[in-house]
C-alpha cells in the first residue's frame, strides 16, 4: 500500500510541476493583458463620479483614452518590429515632427491636395527609415548610434523646412488654406463616438498583427531577434529584413505625424519630442523583450492602453502631473523587471 502511494506521488509530482509551468507561461505570455485588466479594474474602483455616473466608464472618456494614445500607439507598433529584431529606433519622435511640418507646409504653403501631401510625407518617412536601415544592416553601425543621429537630423530638417516656426493649418478653398477634408483627422465617426485617430491606430495594429501571424516575414523577424547568426546561416535574408523593418518604422512614424497634424491643425518642428520614450515604454510594458525575438503587437497595444488608462484615471483624480510621471515610471520598471523572470520558452 505504502509503495503504491509513493509511486502515485512520484507520477503526480511531474504533472504538478507541468501545471505550474503552464500557468507561469500563461501569465508571462499575457502579462500586458492581465496588467491592463487590473489597471482598468482599479480605474473603475477609484473613478470619481458625477450625478451618480462614473466619469471613467463614460463612453466618451473611454474613446478619449484611445484617441490620446493613438499617435504613441502607431509609433509603438513600428517600434515593436524594430525591437523584435534586437534593434532600437530613437528617431521616431523627430520623424513624427518632420511629418507634421511636412503636412502643414505641403497643404498650406505649397497648395498640395490631401492625397498627394499625405503620400509625399509617408514617402519621406519610409525613405528616412530605409536609409537608417541601410546604415545599420549594410555598414554594421549600431542602431542606437544611427537612430540617435537620425533623431537630430530629422529634427534639424523639420526646423529648416518650417523656418523654425510652427505652421497653423487653416481650412478653405483659398490660397494658404488646406483642403477641408484633412480636418477629418480631428473628428469622430460612428455617430460622433469613435475618434478617427483611434480608428487609424486600430487598423494599423490589426494589419501589424496579421503581418506577424501569417507571413514568412514575421518568421524572419523573430529568427533575427532570437539569434541573428543562426538566422543568417539558415538562409534568412537578414540585411533585407532589417532594412525593411526600419523602413516600416519610419513609415508609421510619418503616419503618426500626419495624424498629429490633423488632430492639432498645426505642424511644429518640435512636435513629437520624447515620443520615442513613450513608444518604447508601451513596447516594454507590452512584454516585448528588449534583446529581441520575443513579443507581440497585441502586447504592445495592451501596454499603450495600460499607460493611457493609468494617465486618464490619475488625471480624473487630479493627481499632480509630477506624481503621474513617477507612477508610470515605476510601472515601466516593474514591467522590465518581470521580463527578467520570464521563461525562455515563452514567446
Amino acid at each position: 500500500m505504502t509503495a503504491g502511494l509513493a509511486g502515485r506521488e512520484e507520477e503526480e509530482a511531474p504533472r504538478r510541476r507541468r501545471r505550474r509551468q503552464d500557468l507561469l507561461n500563461l501569465l508571462f505570455r499575457f502579462q500586458s493583458l492581465f496588467g491592463l485588466v487590473l489597471v482598468f479594474a482599479a480605474a473603475v474602483l477609484y473613478s470619481p463620479s458625477k450625478n451618480g455616473h462614473l466619469l471613467f466608464t463614460d463612453s466618451g472618456n473611454l474613446f478619449n483614452v484611445v484617441r490620446s494614445i493613438s499617435e504613441i500607439g502607431i509609433l509603438a507598433v513600428g517600434m515593436t518590429l524594430v525591437i523584435l529584431i534586437g534593434g532600437i529606433d530613437l528617431s521616431v519622435g523627430s520623424v513624427l515632427g518632420l511629418a507634421s511640418v511636412g503636412s502643414a507646409v505641403l497643404l498650406v504653403e505649397k497648395g498640395f491636395g490631401v492625397v498627394p501631401a499625405v503620400l509625399a510625407v509617408l514617402a519621406i518617412g519610409l525613405g528616412f527609415g530605409l536609409l537608417q536601415g541601410v546604415a545599420i544592416a549594410r555598414f554594421g553601425i549600431q542602431a542606437f548610434i544611427v537612430t540617435l543621429a537620425g533623431m537630430q537630423i530629422a529634427r534639424g530638417l523639420a526646423r529648416i523646412w518650417s523656418g523654425g516656426q510652427g505652421i497653423t493649418i487653416t481650412y478653405g478653398d483659398g490660397p494658404g488654406q488646406a483642403p477641408v477634408v484633412f480636418s477629418l483627422l480631428g473628428e469622430r465617426t460612428f455617430d460622433g463616438l469613435v475618434p478617427i485617430p483611434a480608428l487609424i491606430f486600430i487598423v494599423v495594429a490589426a494589419l501589424a498583427v496579421l503581418l506577424l501571424r501569417v507571413s514568412a516575414f514575421s518568421r524572419h523577424v523573430y529568427a533575427i531577434g532570437g539569434n541573428e547568426k543562426a538566422a543568417r546561416l539558415s538562409g534568412v535574408p537578414v540585411t533585407r529584413v532589417k532594412i525593411a523593418v526600419f523602413g516600416l518604422c519610419g513609415l508609421l512614424a510619418a503616419l503618426a505625424g500626419v495624424v498629429h497634424a490633423g488632430q492639432l491643425n498645426f505642424g511644429g518642428p518640435n512636435d513629437g519630442a520624447m515620443y520615442e520614450l513613450d513608444a518604447i515604454a508601451a513596447v516594454v510594458i507590452g512584454g516585448t523583450s528588449l534583446s529581441g525575438g520575443r513579443g507581440s503587437v497585441v502586447g504592445t497595444v495592451a501596454g499603450a492602453l495600460l499607460v493611457g488608462v493609468l494617465r486618464n484615471i490619475l488625471a480624473l483624480n487630479n493627481v499632480d502631473s509630477n506624481v503621474q510621471l513617477l507612477i508610470i515610471g515605476l510601472v515601466i520598471v516593474l514591467a522590465a523587471g518581470l521580463q527578467r523572470l520570464r521563461p525562455a520558452s515563452v514567446t
